[in-house]
């Protein structure tokens, strides 16, 4: 029943302004009315990932929770982890509305939302409330009017490390002005050395994972790995959204923003197999960027992603596709003769470079 509920509320939200269908949206996981399947795993899909233990390798990323507001709901909903925000040490609103844009044509999104979110404090107090039978994950970011933007992301990690599985830099947003210059060798060795000794002196070191952008030059990509390796971040993800718009077909192709979804699915492909190749397996690797079912997924996997993750295709079909995905998987790794999810990563890279 809640399906079929689903997909009635799914075609009455696509007719409402895309960011209030997206808060209404959280308002049904957190009131129950949400597809709630629990946890989804087999001896194939439960995995580890930078020491992690998870279910499975399927994920919620950054962005659809950016304030921790859903979690009871997001702990049922199938996922194998979940990553909420980004936060930032004190409360913004964002970018001037209206900000998030659907491209039904293209199964896409464009966001300009600029890291709105209501700080480290209330998105703090929400983390030490957390469920316990969930893998949490806390996307940190820096303000836009700050004047130590590398500082911010430590801060962050330091008033919230304490609540949560992971954490994750994320340098990529393209909505925040020059964030994206700290992708840059020397700025970003000196960002993550400061988040690190961070971590360094947390109750609990958690992972530190550092996500990137699709836009990436060949060289770009060989220095992260570089930098990722030579600082100890226990992962990355690879990627976050991008600036191109080749291809699109949709009215609002001419938007500022990131675009998300099925458009940049082989570019995000192909930066996670360069990276994966870089890193030579020396450190896991979360793919996200276009997946929408279990075939993308894997091939994800089978690039070199030890994990992945997901966002806009939830807007198209829904939370029940998370199980659709995470039982798609676990047929095509049994397929393929693959006991665990683990021995497919990578299998495929080469065809990605």
């Amino acid at each position: 029943m809640k399906r079929i509920a689903e997909q009635i509320g799914l075609k009455a939200l696509r007719r409402i302004d895309p960011e209030r269908a997206h808060g209404l949206a959280l308002k049904a996981l957190q009131h129950g009315f949400a597809v709630s399947p629990g946890a989804i795993t087999s001896a194939r899909l439960c995995t580890e990932v930078a020491g992690l233990a998870l279910p499975n390798p399927i994920g919620l990323a950054a962005g659809f929770d950016k304030n921790a507001e859903a979690l009871v709901g997001l702990s049922k909903s199938g996922f194998g982890f979940v990553e909420v925000g980004a936060a930032t040490p004190r409360a913004q609103d964002g970018n001037p509305k209206p900000r998030l844009f659907r491209l039904k044509e293209d199964k896409a999104a464009i966001n300009r939302f600029g890291f709105n979110n209501q700080g480290m404090e209330a998105i703090g107090a929400r983390l030490a409330q957390r469920p316990r039978d969930m893998v949490l994950g806390l996307n940190l970011g820096a303000n836009k009017d700050s004047a130590d933007r590398s500082d911010d992301f430590a801060r962050v990690l330091a008033h919230c490390g304490a609540h949560v599985d992971f954490a994750t830099v994320n340098v990529s947003s393209p909505n925040t002005e020059k964030l994206r210059d700290l992708q840059g060798k020397a700025a970003l060795s000196g960002l993550l050395s400061g988040v690190m000794k961070v971590r360094g002196e947390l109750a609990r070191p958690i992972p530190v994972f550092l996500k990137i952008a699709p836009d990436l030059s060949t060289d770009e990509i060989a220095e992260i790995a570089q930098v990722a390796l030579a600082t100890g971040v226990q992962g990355v993800i690879t990627t976050n959204t991008t600036l191109s718009r080749d291809g699109l077909q949709s009215a609002h192709k001419g938007e500022m923003g990131g675009l998300s979804g099925a458009p940049l699915f082989e570019k995000s492909t192909r930066v996670l197999a360069q990276l994966s190749e870089h890193t030579d397996g020396k450190l896991p690797l979360i793919g996200v960027g276009g997946v929408a079912t279990a075939e993308q997924a894997y091939a994800k996997i089978c690039a070199g992603a030890s994990a992945v993750q997901l966002y806009t295709a939830l807007v198209y079909g829904g939370l029940s596709l998370t199980e659709d995905i995470i039982r798609g998987l676990d047929g095509l790794l049994e397929r393929d003769g693959f006991a665990n999810v683990s021995e497919a990563v990578g299998s495929k890279r080469d065809e990605w470079l």
